[in-house]
């Protein structure tokens, strides 16, 4: 127990053999129950997990790799069904700093916060330590997922080392969460559809030689793509279905008229260019107008959104 409250940490544990066991005997003695997910990996994970002695460590193992958010939707639910009151989801490949989860606990019990996440961000000192490829990509990534998810106060939002309060857990369709890399952005999207406070934590991140199992193409293609369309399924979810916003409408027609003026002025360049010949004033106008006005429709969106989000 902390502070009366029932904790389970959640481990998702794909080919950390080298890692897991430290993991656990370093999780503090207040945590009530420790759920690992072996995930189906290739190494020796799972024969590690059978020498665990720690009474607190419960172990499921998958028949096929499901990714990081299927691991956790097995932890989750196992979680919920035992009546934990607040569940950390910690990386079984000793990059995360166990000291570090009641620094994660302490907003949700004493500042009325649903969710709380490590942010490697707000340490100078340790950012330094961070691969450049990896920074460069942890800020295209937080704009995209300030977009889609509609926190823009919050980031880092790829840091995996997160606590929440059950009753926020329960409100998500934990069937519909992404399964794989996309898990901690796709948690931010379903938690601001139900206006739950996030807060940003502190917390170093401790690297190793793990090398990760996504390319940098890999990212470059499926997580915008995958954003653009949390970001719809959030409007629609929020700002249509459960209230309608005026943020809705300034999103579809500003987005309907930017696009027109990009296109259409694309194509009267390109036309222009071929033929030789300059555009009337009036075909100029045509694309211009529909652009400033897509662009101050989608702008006001934004500063609505940052007016309302949950702090």
């Amino acid at each position: 127990m902390y502070k009366g409250k029932k904790v389970t940490v959640v481990v998702p544990a794909y080919n950390v053999a080298s890692h897991i066991q430290q993991v656990l005997k370093t999780i503090p003695e207040f945590v009530d129950q420790v759920v690992v997910v072996d995930d189906c990996g290739s190494d020796e994970t799972g024969q590690l997990l059978a020498q665990v002695t720690d009474s607190r460590v419960v172990v499921f193992k998958h028949e096929s790799n499901q990714g990081v958010g299927g691991a956790m939707v097995t932890g989750f639910k196992r979680a919920l069904k035992d009546g934990s009151n607040l569940i950390v989801k910690m990386d079984g490949d000793g990059q995360m700093d166990p000291q570090y989860i009641p620094h994660l606990l302490d907003p949700l019990i004493e500042e009325g916060y649903g969710y709380a996440k490590g942010n490697r961000f707000l340490d100078n000192a340790e950012l330094r330590d961070m691969p450049t490829l990896r920074l460069l990509g942890n800020y295209g990534l937080t704009f995209l997922t300030k977009l889609a998810s509609g926190y823009w106060h919050v980031f880092d939002p790829q840091n995996g080392f997160v606590a929440l309060k059950a009753e926020a857990l329960q409100k998500i369709d934990l069937d519909h969460i992404a399964k794989r890399y996309f898990f901690e952005n796709d948690m931010l999207v379903h938690l601001n559809i139900f206006g739950y406070r996030v807060k940003d934590v502190p917390i170093p991140a401790r690297y190793g030689q793990e090398a990760s199992s996504m390319s940098i193409l890999e990212v470059l293609v499926t997580f915008p793509v995958y954003l653009f369309k949390r970001f719809w399924y959030r409007i629609y979810q929020k700002d249509i279905l459960r209230d309608f916003s005026p943020i809705a409408l300034f999103w579809v027609c500003g987005l309907a008229l930017f696009s027109w003026g990009f296109l259409f002025g694309a194509y009267t360049w390109a036309k222009s260019s071929f033929l030789q010949q300059f555009a009337s004033t009036g075909t100029v106008m045509l694309s211009v107008l529909p652009l400033m006005m897509g662009f101050e429709l989608m702008l006001q969106a934004i500063i609505l959104e940052i007016k309302e989000s949950p702090k």
